[in-house]
């Protein structure tokens, strides 16, 4: 991937995520809370639903820059002819490789982010001193391999079908898609992604909320499923569903489509001022 392209990659990827992150925010401290083993309105109801922001909005850029860095990088380095059968593969490999990835920074700002949300009335930056003080690194890092595990699905369903999508949509126009067709498709294929991903994602909520040394904490995912199966069957396991849905779809319109114009219009001026 030359210079040009791996900036146009960075700077949009970084801008995308900002943008997505701070518009949703509400719905995802809402997701949090009918996730929260204490219930939503212990956890905070509708109250302070901003709790969190400043975590999210620091790591939300090289976040996003991250996963779209590697990305594109694995998509450049796996290289395939466009109507090889193979291009799924390629796409799920990437995407994988971004979440792994985009991970190390996200999972740390992910937990203050829902600590806060769970506790509005304590400070992002207390949350923080707290679990450094209380848990070390390890304790930022809490839920790490359930956040990788819930990530990887969901990009291997998002990815393979946005650029399906994306595709398809060329063909019948015979021309590349516009930025609010990728947006459209972005909606269509997070929203659905989320859906079939939220017990993953529900797992991963308790075990970042759980207590310091509870089983819970220890980060099994399967353990996690396990108990929300128990205390609360089915309803328990897609706790949130609605909400998470339409974040991400939203999220997704909004994510890939700024994701695309941003990377497009950043190549053009690289084209035109070498």
């Amino acid at each position: 991937m030359d210079r040009p392209g791996f900036m146009a990659s960075l700077v949009a990827g970084g801008i995308a995520g900002v943008s997505v992150d701070l518009i949703l925010f509400p719905l995802d401290t809402i997701k949090t809370r009918l996730q929260s083993p204490q219930g939503f309105n212990k956890a905070g109801g509708f109250h302070g639903i901003y709790a969190g922001v400043p975590s999210a909005a620091i790591g939300s850029f090289p976040n996003a820059a991250a996963f779209f860095i590697t990305y594109e990088y694995v998509k450049w380095f796996l290289h395939t002819d466009s109507s090889s059968y193979l291009m799924p593969v390629k796409h799920m490999l990437a995407a994988s490789a971004g979440e792994v990835v985009a991970c190390l920074i996200r999972v740390p700002s992910e937990v203050v982010k829902q600590r806060a949300q769970v506790s509005a009335s304590s400070k992002t930056f207390q949350i923080f001193s707290n679990i450094l003080y209380e848990e070390g690194i390890q304790g930022l890092y809490r839920g790490y391999k359930s956040t990788v595990l819930r990530e990887i699905p969901f990009s291997l369903v998002q990815f393979p079908l946005w650029e399906s999508l994306k595709a398809l949509w060329s063909g019948r126009q015979d021309h590349v898609v516009d930025s609010w067709q990728s947006a459209v498709c972005g909606a269509f294929a997070g929203g659905f992604a989320a859906a079939v991903t939220t017990p993953l994602d529900v797992a991963k909520t308790r075990i970042m909320l759980a207590k310091a040394g509870s089983s819970t904490a220890r980060g099994n995912v399967l353990s996690a499923l396990y108990g929300v199966w128990q205390s609360q069957g089915l309803t328990g396991l897609f706790a949130g569903v609605f909400p998470r849905m339409a974040a991400i779809s939203l999220g997704g319109f909004i994510f890939l489509g700024a994701y695309d114009q941003t990377h497009s219009f950043l190549l053009e001026v690289s084209r035109k001022h070498p």
